[in-house]
């Protein structure tokens, strides 16, 4: 599989997570193809039926970084490299990392569940799934090309392996060895119902991280500052307080004030048409070049009226 159209939203962050868990991957295979051999590491780390009753809690999650050989290691990190840096560059670094871990354990449940007899449940497969899947959420009509011929809308392809899976569970349940197609099910149902648990990464969630921010320039925030009035009456009590502090300032222009205190006409008027946006639109919808000019004019106000 490979991409074959590419959206154009990115981010200046590397896929930092994606990069670890690769590596993750690469160095526990390294240990195991050289000095402990693929038996004893999954034994150890895999996990099997009666794991949870001996008290080795944590085959739950170790059995996701453990490859049954390299042709399997090879295509699992193939594959998170494929659909997991546009996702982790979407979500960041640590939800991305959380969520993997989260698919990783849904599949363990799902082959609990349906399939505890099918020998030892190693491999990345489960979590790489639900990565899969939310990535086929944010970029349903991105293309691969399937076995690396056949062109294909990633939408379809993860119904495919979806239905492939469930297929596969129901008619390899009992078995006593093989793939553990529970398990690669059970981690795209964990993505799924993460994308769409409410408060928790949803999906509408997801795509309004990816929302551009509007650019306000280069010039750093201001403080706004703190009122005990309604958030509500803000822009009218600035409007009528400049106003009033206007209309006191402009009869009584001094004939020596210095010049950077006396209103010209057009500073006048594009000052009230400042206020009168205020007026109608709140503080929000000022232009950089608005603001800038009101807090001017605010200095000059609390200058001659101190």
């Amino acid at each position: 599989m490979s991409y074959v159209t590419y959206d154009d939203f990115e981010s200046a962050r590397g896929p930092s997570a994606v990069y670890w868990l690769i590596g993750l991957c690469v160095a526990v295979y390294f240990v195991q193809a050289t000095l402990v051999g693929d038996a004893n590491m999954a034994n150890w780390f895999g996990y099997a039926a009666g794991d949870m009753a001996s008290g080795s809690m944590w085959t739950i999650a170790t059995y996701m970084f453990v490859h049954g050989g390299l042709m399997h290691l090879l295509l699992n990190l193939w594959t998170l490299w494929l659909f997991g840096p546009r996702v982790e560059r979407a979500w960041g670094a640590s939800t991305f990392t959380w969520y993997y871990l989260w698919c990783g354990l849904g599949g363990w449940a799902f082959h609990y569940m349906f399939q505890r007899n099918g020998g030892i449940l190693i491999g990345a497969s489960a979590a790489i799934l639900g990565v899969a899947v939310a990535y086929a959420s944010r970029w349903p009509d991105d293309e691969v090309l399937f076995f690396g011929v056949v062109p294909m809308k990633v939408k379809w392809l993860v119904a495919f392996l979806a239905l492939i899976n469930i297929t596969m569970t129901v008619l390899d349940n009992g078995s006593a060895g093989g793939t553990a197609y529970a398990a690669h099910f059970g981690g795209m149902v964990a993505g799924w119902v993460y994308l769409r648990a409410p408060g928790a990464g949803s999906l509408d969630r997801f795509r309004r991280q990816l929302t551009p921010a509007p650019d306000y320039g280069d010039e750093p925030p201001r403080a706004v500052p703190k009122t005990s009035r309604p958030r509500e009456r803000d822009s009218d009590d600035v409007v009528a307080q400049s106003k009033a502090a206007m209309a006191r300032v402009r009869p009584a222009s001094r004939p020596h004030a210095a010049p950077a205190a006396v209103a010209t006409p057009v500073a006048g008027t594009a000052l009230d048409a400042v206020l009168d946006k205020i007026a109608a639109e709140g503080l929000e919808s000022l232009t950089t070049a608005e603001r800038l000019m009101l807090d001017e004019w605010s200095k000059r106000l609390r200058e001659l009226n101190p």
